[in-house]
């Protein structure tokens, strides 16, 4: 029972690893939505801020800023697939009896819609990344490893502090 539980719990949390890569990857290109205006028309017509700190030109604009709308349009609907899904899954086993074929089927439901969210995003960046000359990748990608916890300082459970040190739970070495 506890080995079924644990290998529950390890789905929902890649679940959730695979929801927020996909939300970072949106909200990254996006920018911050700091104004209205700025969740409501976020890129129209010019580049992103994630696009303006590349220093991309207008003629890369031109041919990133499709690809980033479709990129945009298919995340974000299957975030809402994995999220609806994800709520589902999680209804199946808080039910009286749970039905642990159903809750199978669902897990399977979820991996195969983050799968796509991970080929929906490693496609995207191999495409920006032909878009992109040398410079520009290198500080995309060094970005991307920033945000993402896997910049070698630290990760997603122990991020770095201010001074530099991974910020641990008490008594944990990190070694």
């Amino acid at each position: 029972m506890e080995k079924k539980i644990a290998v529950l719990l390890i789905v929902l949390s890649l679940s959730l690893n695979a929801a927020f890569i996909g939300s970072w990857a949106v909200r990254a290109a996006r920018g911050p939505a700091s104004s209205t205006e700025a969740r409501v028309l976020p890129c129209e017509g010019a580049p992103c801020p994630l696009h303006r700190s590349l220093d991309v030109t207008d003629e890369q604009w031109r041919r990133l800023e499709p690809r980033l709308a479709r990129f945009r349009s298919d995340s974000e609907s299957l975030c809402r697939d994995i999220r609806r899904a994800r709520g589902e899954l999680i209804d199946l086993i808080d039910s009286p009896l749970p039905d642990r074929t159903a809750i199978a089927a669902k897990r399977e439901e979820i991996l195969t819609a983050q799968r796509k969210m991970q080929e929906l995003v490693i496609a995207h960046l191999l495409a920006e990344k032909e878009m992109l000359n040398p410079e520009q990748q290198a500080k995309l990608f060094r970005m991307i490893r920033e945000r993402s916890g896997c910049a070698g300082k630290g990760g997603m459970m122990f991020p770095v502090s201010a001074s530099g040190a991974e910020s641990r739970a008490p008594g944990e070495s990190g070694k």
